[in-house]
């Protein structure tokens, strides 16, 4: 062990880093004194701890150059240095996946796992998992089950750490450990026991029933690990999650236990369980009282967990977090500027109103001294209020607004925009302000993405401004100033005042002119669109192509237009028939959250659109038009699990159904799904799922016709599951010889409805001017007696029933109504939507509710008659 030891010289040296300008083309050149005999541990030590470190900044080897350095530290293991040996365990490890032939370390790495030198032992198991495939893991097997009980800590906990790995690649292996994993749960050392129990609940995951008897048997017998406690509580809350019924109570009863256990990582896990759990727990006040003792701890991490949690609750039972406001004052002029935010933010969640300014005012103290993690927090809870106490608009866009001229990131700014635009969108009285801020920011604002942003909002909103005409001035600016994207957006925004608001047209002709001779092609080509339609006077063209442009996905338009030239490129492409993208609304329920998802958020169609390349002659069906949610046809304890997707194109209808064997001792062959269809519908053709192995979804694709009548499209259409069964080893997986037997497996009905074969949208700002353009269509209008008895439910129920947003229902007050004699409530709902072979329609509906009972006249205007029937034959 003496290369542990560093001397004196060493340590008055200091200097610069030694792997300051590392180059792997001099390391290769090192790497070669691994061939020397006698070689000096010490060295060859310093020379793979820059192989580690060039590794873990990123560094790109080649497979030759990884090959290389690979087999020249496998000349190492002939070294008896203890540090030496275990840091050429991890560089094999390392350089494994990239390098070839790596398998003929096998041997070595099996002689020192078996070995009797422990240090060696543990370090051998990790790199031997990392390098073997599933054929070479069967000639270990052996010694693996003897590693996970063996009775050094390291070794087992080495083993049960790799099993883990590899469930994601060979997880019919890893279940055959589970005996063995079983018995090392009982382990007197905590890891040990926390990785055990790990791989046990990871091979049972898809197994309710098993996981149900480990946490029902583990629940009996505390565990002496605190880390396997959490994990046990974690496993309770899914199961309680899952069941909503009275059978979750015991689940319940464990977590509430562990409130009062030794150890505080397990109290906290409890706490955090409860809190998250969607249905009410029975007892919240004690998880809340354990998150109050903990904002008064003298440790920095449990007033961060606490505070934090405390945070989260804040979205679900603000009256709970109440309590512990005075815990939380105390917190605000904490050292932790991190929870000195959450407790601020809290705080601002549950406070009165007569309190923001003052919280507001402390928390200015200390925001530059916080990451731009907590500062989105901060923004966030400062959205909630701007919706909370709309009175308050003053003050907290002049505070967002300072937040805007300090330092900060993209993420950072885009929160504080959204909630300024959030302000502008949803109070009138807010609207001048927040447009002064935006077009204050876009002066000096550096990310493009954000300025056009901020000129989209500008050209919706401006128009409807008291004074129009004092932001043309701000956008212009963009066009003289800023770059080729900006100036485009800058172009469009101009252009929506021009359509908007007639006084100001001949002044926008005149700046869109100019804008004729810009350098960039996008921004002269805008222009010049912009201004002919403008000059042709049409309403409906100014509506259509200026005012409410639909914007479509551009993943889903690019493959629409691929197909299209590849099939029928004569003919005209009708941009109709490729969904929109629809604007992701902050959901009100979310909790504060820290961490930010950078990950962009995928449409239904684009995750499909993969998987439907399957289906034969898909590209002749032509571009999709509406993917739906996803429906269960079984329940969710059943043996076969069975979810239906239904892709709707302009003529044709897609079923994919999607499948999971749960069953470990079966494997299922030439799976398919037979049909019993509405009348009118015709089955082209069925792709089926040849094989469906334990615990791997498989799909099943149907396509069908539509029928040429609108109205025989509603109906159900009847489904079950046929497939051949042949008996597997439960462990192996692999299937018993034998051609096995037919079964079949009855699935629920599967429902065609109205809404599925539309892609509606609530009213914009020209709703009435569409209505009144569409007076001359074909109407159907129709009056119908509610089942139910309130008329907000009753007005929500009829949005999901015909596929309309929330957002489209308003009320009497908002449409200028007033109510009926008695108090008695009217709701209108407002929207319009697309046929799925490109034909538009609006739709109005007006209910009262009088006397118990709601009453809803629905009107729908289409220039089609047989889709404006269709709505309402689905109403009735």
């Amino acid at each position: 062990m003496s290369s542990f030891r560093r001397d004196k010289k060493e340590e008055e040296d200091g200097g610069a880093s030694v792997f300051q300008n590392l180059d792997k083309t001099t390391l290769l050149q090192e790497c070669r004194y691994f061939n020397s005999t006698p070689v000096n541990p010490r060295k060859c030590i310093h020379i793979l701890t820059k192989i580690i470190f060039l590794l873990n900044q990123g560094e790109k080897l080649t497979t030759q150059e990884a090959t290389d350095m690979f087999f020249a530290t496998t000349k190492l293991f002939q070294s008896k240095d203890v540090v030496l040996r275990r840091l050429v365990y991890l560089c094999i490890k390392e350089l494994s996946s990239m390098a070839q032939d790596v398998i003929i370390v096998t041997s070595s790495l099996t002689k020192d796992m078996t070995g009797k030198e422990d240090l060696y032992r543990a370090a051998a198991i990790r790199a031997l998992c990392s390098i073997t495939d599933s054929s070479m893991l069967q000639a270990i097997e052996r010694y693996m089950k003897q590693a996970i009980v063996d009775k050094n800590p390291a070794v087992s906990s080495a083993a049960l750490v790799s099993a883990l790995h590899l469930s994601a690649t060979v997880p019919d292996l890893v279940r055959r450990w589970v005996n063995d994993a079983q018995e090392a749960i009982m382990s007197d050392n905590i890891m040990v026991s926390y990785h055990a129990l790990g791989v046990v609940a990871g091979a049972r995951r898809n197994d309710r029933l098993s996981t149900v008897k480990l946490v029902t048997k583990l629940a009996r017998s505390p565990l002496r690990s605190p880390y396997a406690m959490c994990l046990l509580v974690r496993l309770a809350a899914k199961l309680a999650e899952e069941d909503q019924t009275d059978s979750s109570e015991p689940y319940l009863e464990f977590i509430e236990s562990c409130l009062r256990h030794k150890s505080e990582i397990v109290v906290y896990e409890a706490a955090h369980a409860i809190v998250n759990l969607r249905k009410s727990a029975r007892d919240l006040a004690q998880a809340v009282s354990v998150l109050q003792i903990f904002c008064g701890s003298s440790k920095a991490t449990l007033r961060l967990a606490g505070a934090r949690t405390l945070a989260q609750l804040t979205a679900k039972h603000p009256n709970a977090v109440a309590a512990c406001a005075v815990d939380l004052e105390n917190l605000i002029s904490d050292p932790n500027r991190s929870v000195a935010t959450l407790a601020v933010t809290t705080l601002l969640a549950t406070g009165a109103e007569s309190s923001i300014d003052r919280l507001m005012k402390q928390i200015s103290t200390f925001m530059s001294e916080i990451s731009d993690e907590f500062k989105i927090v901060v923004v966030r809870a400062i959205r909630r209020l701007c919706s909370k106490y709309p009175r308050k608009h003053q003050s907290l866009a002049s505070f967002l607004a300072g937040m805007l001229r300090e330092e900060g990131g993209v993420e950072y700014k885009t929160a504080i925009a959204d909630t300024i635009i959030a302000l502008v969108e949803e109070n009138p009285d807010a609207k001048e302000t927040g447009l002064a801020h935006l077009c204050e920011f876009i002066e000096d604002c550096e990310h493009t993405s954000l300025a056009v942003r901020i000129l989209h909002v500008l050209g919706r909103e401006g128009p409807k401004a008291r004074q129009p005409s004092r932001y043309i001035r701000y956008i212009y600016n963009r066009v003289i100033l800023e770059s080729g994207p900006v100036r485009a957006a800058a172009v469009s925004a101009v252009a929506r005042f021009g359509a908007t608001r007639e006084e100001l047209l001949p002044n926008i002709r005149v700046l869109l002119s100019r804008c004729q001779l810009d350098d960039d092609d996008e921004v002269r080509d805008r222009a010049i669109f912009y201004s002919a339609i403008l000059d042709s006077n049409d309403k409906q063209l100014i509506d259509e192509y200026i005012i409410n442009v639909p914007m479509h996905n551009p993943v889903l338009l690019e493959k629409a237009l691929s197909d299209h030239i590849l099939i029928q490129p004569d003919e005209p492409f009708d941009i109709s028939t490729v969904p929109a993208t629809e604007e992701q609304n902050e959901n009100e329920d979310t909790p504060l959250q820290v961490e930010i998802s950078n990950q962009p958020i995928a449409s239904r169609e684009e995750i499909y659109s993969e998987q439907l390349k399957i289906v034969p002659g898909i590209e002749k069906l032509g571009p999709i038009f509406k993917t739906c949610e996803a429906i269960d046809l079984t329940e969710p304890e059943t043996e076969y699990r069975v979810r239906c997707v239904k892709h709707i194109f302009t003529r044709h209808l897609i079923l994919q159904f999607e499948c999971l064997n749960t069953l470990n001792d079966q494997f299922l062959e030439k799976v398919h799904i037979r049909l019993d269809v509405a009348p009118g519908y015709t089955i082209l053709t069925e792709v089926a799922c040849e094989k469906l192995p334990y615990d791997v979804q498989g799909s099943v694709f149907c396509v069908l016709q539509f029928p040429a009548n609108p109205i025989e499209t509603l109906g159900t259409i009847g489904a079950t599951l046929e497939f051949v069964v042949r008996d597997c080893d439960s462990t192996t997986g692999l299937p018993d010889s034998g051609e096995g037997y037919a079964d079949t497996y009855p699935l629920e009905e599967v429902e065609i409805g109205c809404a599925d074969q539309f892609r509606t949208r609530a009213a914009t700002d020209e709703w009435e001017a569409s209505w009144e353009r569409g007076a001359t269509a074909p109407e159907a209008c129709d009056t119908f007696g509610l089942s139910k008895t309130d008329v907000n439910e009753a007005a929500i129920a009829v949005c999901e029933h015909l596929g309309l947003p929330k957002s489209a229902i308003a009320t009497c007050e908002h449409l200028g109504l007033t109510k009926a004699a008695g108090g008695d409530a009217v709701k209108e709902i407002r929207g319009g939507g697309l046929w799925r072979e490109g034909t538009p329609m609006l739709v109005r509906a007006r209910l009262v509710a009088a006397q118990g009972a709601v009453t809803m006249q629905l009107t729908v205007r289409s220039p089609r008659e047989d889709i404006a029937t269709l709505i309402l034959a689905a109403v009735s």
